[in-house]
C-alpha cells in the first residue's frame, strides 16, 4: 500500500479555496499507483476555526465541500483521510472521514480535546467516542487526531481492536522547543503499541499561529523513514509492506532542530502569510537606525520581497546623525524605499498648543510619548492612503515592562519580534547576516550593519537616552523576564537563581502594570511556549503582587 502524507498550507474560513487544494493534491497522485492521501487536521476548515465552527452555516458548507472530495476520490479511484468540522447527534466533533473511490467508510472522532496553552477545544467541540478502526483495502488503519497521540489511551485502544497503521492528522503549532517534543511523544506510542506510525502536519501561519510542517513516516521499531521538510510544503509517501508490518525504507537520524533558524522562519512565515492571507499589498516600518526595526525590516523582505516594503524615518532633534545612516545602509543593504520625514516642527507645534495646559509642569516621559505618538500617525495615515500594513516592532522584553508608546511606535497591525526577547534579536540579527535560509526573497551577506549591532540600545525621545537609564542590562533582564513570564517562577525561587530581589520586584510591577497596554497591542508570531496572548492570560486589573 502506498500513502501520500500532504503537508500543505491551507486558509482558515477559505472553504472553497481549501477544497480546490484538496482536489489539486488528489489530481496529482491519481496515476502513480497511490492507495491513499492523507490530510491534515481540520483541512476543510482550516485550523484553528475558533468561533467559526459555532456557525452553522460555516460547517455545512464545509460538509458541502466534503461531497465534492468523496466524487473525485471516485473518479480518480483514491482513497483519502480529510478532516472537518461534522455535527451529528446535535454534536459537533473534530472529525477525520475516510473515504475509499467515492465510498466513506468512517468518521474518526477526536477523544482528547486539548484545553490548555492556545488551545480552547472543549469550548467549541464534543469529546469523541472510544475510537475505531477502519479496513481500507485489506489494512486495519486507526486514525488518532492530534491530541490523541500526546498520551497513550487512544492508542491502545486502537492496539487491542488489531490496528495495523496508526495515521495521525495534526494541526501543531510551532513553538522552539516542540518539534523535538513530538518526536519524543511519537516514539513512546510507536514503543508501546510497537505499531507503524504516519505523523502529517499542516505548514503556514495562522494569525498568532505558525506551522512548521515536519511530517513523519515511523516505523513500529521507532526507526524514521522520512522526515517532512520545515516552513514549506510538501509530499512523503510512505509504502507499507503488510508481511513485515512496516514501511519500506531505510533509517534516517531525525533533524534536531537549529534553534535560531526556526525562530527566524517562523517569523518570516508567519509574517508572509498573514499578509498574504489578509490580501495587503506591502507592508511599511519605521525605519530607526536601531536593532529592532533592521531586525523587522529583514524579516519582511525575507517575507515579501524588497519591492513590497517601504520604510520611513522619523527624525527629531533628538536622533543621532548615526542613526540616520544606520537607517539608510540598513535599508540600501536590504533594496527597500526608505523616505525621510522629519517630525521637529510637528512636536514643537503640539508642545505649543500644550503649554498652556501644561504650564509649571516638568518635561517628562510625556514630552517623550509625544514624539512617538507623532511617527505613529504618520504611519498610520501612510498605511491608511496606501492600503499597506503597518509593522510595528517592539520586541519581548519591551512589551513585558511596557518600554513602549500606546499610539505610537506599538501601531501596526502585525509584529513579527512580539514573542521574541531583545537578546535574542540580537542571536536572530547575527545569525541572519551570517545564513541564507531556503525560501526567502531578500539578499545574502551582511544586511544589517555592524554599527546596528554594536551601539548601545536607545529610544533617542531625550538628549543622551540609553534604555539602561531605567531598565537593567538585557542580559539580566530578559533571563528575569524568562523566568517570571515563560516559567511562572516566584519572587523567591528567582532570587534562588542568583539575581537581586530588589531588581526582581521592580520587573514584575512593571509585568504587571503593563497588562493594559498588551491587551491593545497587535498580534505576533508565537515562538516561546508562554506568547504574550492566548497562553498568557492575565487580569489588567491586579493588585496582586509576589512577596516571597
Amino acid at each position: 500500500m502506498r500513502i501520500v502524507l500532504a503537508q500543505i498550507n491551507n486558509v482558515v474560513g477559505d472553504v472553497d479555496g481549501n477544497i480546490e487544494k484538496i482536489k489539486k493534491v488528489l489530481y496529482k497522485f491519481k496515476d502513480d499507483e497511490i492507495d491513499l492521501v492523507v490530510f491534515s487536521e481540520l483541512v476543510i476548515s482550516g485550523y484553528p476555526p475558533e468561533d467559526l465552527v459555532l456557525k452553522q452555516s460555516f460547517v455545512e458548507k464545509c460538509w458541502f465541500g466534503l461531497q465534492e472530495i468523496i466524487k473525485i476520490t471516485e473518479k480518480y479511484n483514491l482513497g483519502t483521510i480529510v478532516s472537518l468540522p461534522v455535527i451529528e447527534d446535535s454534536k459537533l466533533y473534530c472529525s477525520a472521514v475516510l473515504v475509499d473511490s467515492g465510498k466513506v467508510l468512517g468518521f474518526a472522532k477526536k477523544v482528547n480535546l486539548p484545553n490548555y496553552s492556545v488551545f480552547d477545544e472543549k469550548r467549541l467541540f464534543s469529546r469523541g467516542p472510544e475510537p475505531e478502526i477502519y479496513n481500507f483495502r485489506g489494512i486495519k488503519l486507526g486514525i488518532p487526531i492530534c491530541e490523541d497521540i500526546w498520551n497513550e489511551n487512544v492508542i491502545n485502544i486502537l492496539k487491542k481492536k488489531g490496528c495495523e497503521i496508526v495515521i495521525s492528522p495534526n494541526g501543531s503549532p510551532f513553538d522552539k522547543y516542540k518539534r523535538n517534543q513530538r518526536i519524543t511523544i511519537i516514539n513512546s506510542r510507536v514503543n508501546e503499541s510497537g505499531l507503524p506510525f504516519l505523523y502529517v502536519n499542516q505548514v503556514g501561519g495562522q494569525d498568532e499561529l505558525v506551522f512548521d510542517g515536519s511530517s513523519l513516516i515511523v516505523n513500529p521499531d521507532a526507526t524514521i523513514i522520512e522526515q517532512g521538510p520545515c516552513w514549506e510544503e510538501s509530499f512523503l509517501v510512505a509504502e507499507y509492506n503488510k508481511e513485515s508490518s512496516k514501511f519500506l525504507g531505510n533509517k534516517i537520524d531525525f533533524k534536531e532542530s537549529n534553534a535560531l533558524e526556526d525562530i527566524y522562519m517562523a517569523t518570516v512565515i508567519g509574517l508572509r502569510d498573514y499578509v498574504v492571507k489578509n490580501n495587503f499589498p506591502g507592508v511599511i516600518l519605521g525605519l530607526s537606525g536601531g536593532i529592532d526595526s533592521a531586525l523587522c525590516a529583514a524579516i519582511a523582505v525575507d517575507a515579501l520581497g524588497p519591492e513590497k516594503i517601504q520604510c520611513f524615518m522619523m527624525p527629531s532633534k533628538f536622533t543621532s546623525k548615526e542613526s540616520i545612516v544606520d537607517a539608510k545602509v540598513c535599508a540600501k543593504n536590504l533594496k527597500i524605499e526608505i523616505d525621510s520625514i522629519d517630525i521637529e516642527d510637528t512636536f514643537s507645534s503640539l508642545k505649543e498648543a500644550l503649554s498652556g495646559v501644561f504650564s509649571g509642569l516638568p518635561n517628562d516621559t510625556t514630552e517623550e510619548n509625544i514624539q512617538s505618538r507623532i511617527r505613529g500617525t504618520i504611519l498610520m495615515a501612510i498605511s491608511n492612503k496606501k492600503g499597506k500594513m503597518l509593522i510595528t516592532t517592539g520586541n519581548k522584553s519591551e512589551v513585558s515592562v511596557g518600554y513602549s508608546t500606546l499610539y505610537g511606535d506599538m501601531n501596526g497591525g502585525f509584529n513579527p519580534i512580539k514573542d521574541i526577547y531583545k537578546t535574542e534579536v540580537y542571536d536572530l540579527a547575527n545569525w541572519r547576516n551570517k545564513n541564507f535560509p531556503k525560501n526567502i526573497l531578500g539578499s545574502e551577506g551582511n544586511i544589517i550593519p555592524s554599527s546596528i549591532l554594536e551601539k548601545e540600545p536607545s529610544a533617542e525621545l531625550r538628549e543622551n537616552q540609553k534604555d539602561t537609564d531605567s531598565l537593567p542590562p538585557y542580559e539580566e533582564l530578559d533571563k528575569i523576564l524568562e523566568f517570571l513570564v515563560d516559567y511562572e517562577m516566584s519572587i523567591k525561587e528567582i532570587i534562588n537563581k542568583g539575581f537581586n530581589e530588589e531588581t526582581i520586584k521592580k520587573i514584575e510591577n512593571l509585568l504587571y502594570i503593563s497588562e493594559y497596554k498588551r491587551r491593545q497591542s497587535a498580534p505576533g508570531v508565537k515562538i516561546s511556549q508562554k506568547n504574550f496572548g492566548r497562553d498568557r492570560r492575565y487580569p489588567i486589573t491586579n493588585r496582586f503582587r509576589d512577596k516571597n
